[in-house]
């Protein structure tokens, strides 16, 4: 599903204008939807959509959320709010429409023939003289992507270069930059004076360019959880929708053998983009990227289990604040001898080991000795959760999921504040 997203605060004449023609563009692919955020505009805009859509609104291909915030239009926030509420819509992919853009015929279609490609954003580059001014906003990126990089940075809230800085960031992480073809690219044209109506002391002296804006940084994920937060109104009901911080990320950091192949699985069934020991390579990228203060490799993902993660749980809280983490545990018997099988023949990816040295490395990281030893392992198991509930509490950004009482679906998304699936917990890859 395709989400354009639309904030509006005073601009319900270019709405009038763009937002007829965007609909009729895209009637070739069904499988999008356009989503307004009302941003307490001050004019007619309800009016003029229930007047004028009403058609597109019972069939679902137009949503208008309102949110009643109070004082001058923050832009970041009324993206970060719009995309969230593209994500209650099903969105797998999210793009910014300014109020004043057309999309032009068959966007859609296109933009749905660019994501066939992994890992990509779309973008337009606004080149003074070939292109109307305007269109630098046009975004295009999936939901994990919008997820991952933690939004719009709401520390630019004000007109300035939020879509310059996650273009940045989304690169940063490994998203590849994918130009919008110009046939796309089109908008209202209008002075400058629209554009800082909300905060004239924002706006840039006239030998100052857009670029001068931006705050050279280093970022990849921002905001830490706490982006398009609000309470918004869907449709008129009088009933709000409370849009809360989210996790920065989601780690597991129970050890090995306590269900965290199934935990992964849990994660995607809950719609996070997950990694569960993808490879080797992989492994040793985060370990080593992590040395360095954070993981380009692990921030492509929303949420990550298994070695060599629960090795790491100090540094990630302090690379990540406003994760969660989710110690998953189960009784010392069946774990030991759940291990011990992990450790030799039956084990059907034992052989990678001596292929690729990491785990090697892992494991006697982890227990100081890379063969099984009973008493070694038992006490590093109970260490390890020991440590886990010494550092973490008080706070309430740890679960513990005891996998032999059967903890499932219940404790994680209670922990999670995401709806209770309608299948079972899964169970995944058991070595015994």
């Amino acid at each position: 599903m395709i989400v354009f997203c639309t904030t509006v605060k005073g601009r319900t004449q270019h709405i009038e204008k763009t937002l007829p023609k965007n609909l009729a563009d895209n009637t070739d692919y069904p499988e999008c939807k356009f989503v307004i955020l009302n941003y307490n505009s001050p004019d007619h805009l309800l009016a003029y959509l229930v007047d004028n859509h009403k058609p597109a609104m019972k069939s679902g291909r137009l949503v208008v959320y309102s949110y009643p915030g109070e004082g001058p239009f923050k832009m970041t926030l009324a993206k970060n709010l719009a995309h969230r509420c593209g994500i209650l819509e099903g969105a797998d992919i999210l793009v910014n429409l300014d109020a004043d853009n057309f999309t032009n015929p068959g966007f859609a279609r296109y933009v749905a023939e660019q994501f066939q490609c992994k890992d990509v954003f779309l973008w337009s580059r606004m080149v003074q003289g070939r292109l109307k001014r305007g269109v630098s906003g046009r975004i295009a990126l999936s939901r994990d992507a919008f997820l991952n990089s933690g939004g719009y940075d709401e520390k630019y809230d004000t007109w300035g270069p939020d879509d310059k800085d996650i273009n940045v960031r989304l690169q940063r992480i490994g998203y590849k930059a994918v130009e919008i073809d110009e046939q796309y690219l089109d908008a209202i044209h209008h002075k400058d004076k629209l554009r800082f109506k909300e905060y004239p002391h924002a706006r840039p002296a006239p030998d100052v360019g857009e670029d001068e804006f931006y705050l050279v940084n280093d970022a990849t994920v921002v905001n830490y959880g706490v982006f398009g937060c609000g309470s918004v109104f869907r449709n008129f009901d009088p009933t709000p929708i409370d849009l809360r911080p989210l996790p920065t990320r989601i780690f597991g950091i129970g050890l090995h053998k306590t269900a965290t192949s199934s935990l992964h699985e849990a994660f995607k069934i809950l719609g996070f983009r997950s990694s569960h020991w993808d490879s080797g390579s992989w492994a040793k990228s985060v370990w080593l990227e992590m040395k360095e203060g954070r993981s380009a490799t692990l921030e492509k993902s929303y949420a990550a289990s298994d070695l060599p993660i629960p090795l790491m749980y100090k540094e990630l809280d302090r690379a990540y604040p406003g994760s969660k983490f989710i110690l998953t545990v189960r009784d010392e018997e069946g774990w030991l001898q759940s291990v011990k099988n992990h450790f030799s023949d039956r084990n059907p990816f034992r052989w990678e080991w001596d292929v690729h040295p990491f785990p090697n490395k892992i494991h006697k990281e982890l227990y100081g000795r890379k063969s099984f030893d009973a008493d070694v392992f038992l006490a590093r198991y109970r260490r390890h959760n020991a440590e886990v509930q010494e550092y973490f509490k008080g706070r309430d950004c740890l679960l513990t999921m005891d996998m032999s009482s059967g903890a499932g679906w219940l404790q994680i998304c209670t922990f999670l504040g995401v709806p209770i699936p309608s299948i079972p917990y899964p169970k995944a890859f058991a070595t015994i």
